[in-house]
């Protein structure tokens, strides 16, 4: 009854489509690259037993990323621009917000180029988004945006701004290293400085794959991760280890053959660039029909998986039920998260799990950086997390039925814990 643990504790499948998603290279959103990744996963989600594997296209705003440069009294410095930042140039004197807490943009920041640390403090109470500190910056009247990594080693971070209705965001954001953001400020606070970005935005097309394992049932457990990643790097842990780890779970889930609901696999492009995937794809599903999602995002960062429950009691018993059994270390966090593709089914009020790993960073580690790179991860570790996510998507298939929230239920608990003000600063409040 247990000879799946083996076979996945010595599987090769998920790692090789890990090792075969970072060799394709650039995995941005609406790039040849994106759906080369997508048939690639399509392709093996089929050769792992998977039923009815496919690929469907959908329209998305695309970015290609040119030159940047910020230009100081001093010298160039060379950043990365963000993706959907528009081209142009804008100057204007340069000034430090720090960490990006809301209190921090309440200065006089009318036409200024705005510097904010990638990070947030421990003391405060909740995560700051990136794009809550763009648009914060922008309603204050900055007239560019520079994100600074908080992680030393010289790596530049990147990650998306815009919005669902403006996709190319107000004005040029580009980011910088800790080194170069400290020695920016040091040199030329207060100084007029210009930020440049040259890059172009043709229409583009992303896709989403599905596929079904298990009884042909009308409800099902849905298991998704994003195949997309951004342009400057790998994308290894963000998040070729994510879908990776799906198909590695798909794989121990047709070998159990012992399921008594269907789990439809979704993985998703274009979640970079605001979860344009799963949007779609939860707007179009029947909420009756979903018993639950499990999201993987950012797993194989380490040993200790680490689980968004949102507070709903039968995902939390099934999380800790799970580990319990097998002895293994999680951490689980009954609060909302969302900055993940589980989200857009979370707001409409499908129960819904993210899972990424516990590594005691408050922040994104290597992702979003040139180094999240294969060698960071580890096959053990990689097994380890798909025997556990393997054994939640069973635990729910076989749960009795877990009932939809309430959106309303959803929109207080943003409020209760400090994150509806930041999802409204980023237009991403969906009540």
């Amino acid at each position: 009854m247990n000879g799946w643990i083996g076979e996945t504790f010595t599987s090769d499948v998920g790692w090789s489509h890990l090792e075969r998603l970072v060799d394709i290279g650039n995995r941005m959103a609406g790039s040849p690259g994106e759906r080369e990744a997508l048939d690639a996963t399509r392709d093996a989600l089929a050769d792992v037993g998977a039923r009815n594997a496919s690929v469907e296209p959908f329209d998305v705003q695309g970015w290609v990323r040119g030159s940047s440069r910020i230009e100081t009294p001093s010298g160039d410095v060379d950043p990365i621009a963000l993706p959907r930042s528009p081209a142009g140039a804008a100057t204007g004197r340069l000034v430090d917000c720090g960490d990006g807490l809301p209190a921090d943009f309440e200065a006089d920041l009318e036409g200024a180029v705005v510097v904010v640390s990638a990070t947030v403090p421990d003391h405060y109470d909740r995560f700051v988004h990136r794009r809550e500190k763009y648009y914060r910056a922008v309603e204050a009247g900055a007239a560019a945006f520079v994100f600074r990594n908080h992680t030393p080693g010289c790596l530049a971070p990147t990650g998306s701004v815009g919005t669902d209705a403006s996709p190319i965001g107000p004005v040029p954001a580009v980011g910088v290293s800790r080194e170069a953001g400290l020695r920016l400020v040091r040199r030329h606070e207060g100084e007029a400085v210009t930020v440049r970005v040259d890059c172009e935005t043709p229409a583009a097309e992303s896709g989403v794959v599905r596929a079904d394992v298990g009884p042909a049932t009308d409800r099902a457990v849905y298991l998704t991760s994003h195949v997309d990643a951004h342009d400057i790097a790998e994308g290894a842990v963000d998040n070729a280890a994510g879908t990776a780890t799906v198909l590695e779970v798909a794989r121990a889930l047709v070998d159990r053959g012992d399921l008594s609901r269907r789990v439809r696999i979704v993985c998703f492009g274009a979640e970079e660039v605001g979860l344009r995937g799963s949007k779609r794809e939860a707007e179009r599903v029947d909420p009756e029909t979903v018993q639950a999602v499990v999201n993987c995002d950012g797993v194989c960062r380490g040993r200790t998986l680490q689980w968004y429950t949102g507070g709903v009691d039968a995902l939390d018993a099934a999380v800790e039920g799970v580990a319990d059994r097998f002895g293994h270390p999680i951490s689980v966090r009954p609060t909302q998260h969302p900055h993940s593709d589980h989200w857009p089914f979370v707001a409409r009020g499908m129960p819904g799990l993210l899972v990424s790993s516990d590594d005691g960073d408050r922040g994104r580690g290597w992702g979003h950086t040139a180094a999240d790179t294969l060698d960071k991860l580890e096959r053990r570790t990689l097994r380890e997390g798909a025997i556990i996510v393997t054994g939640v998507v069973a635990e729910l298939a076989d749960a009795d039925r877990i009932d939809r929230r309430d959106p309303e239920a959803v929109a207080a608990a943003l409020e209760a814990e400090n994150l509806a003000a930041g999802m409204r600063a980023t237009g991403d409040w969906p009540f």
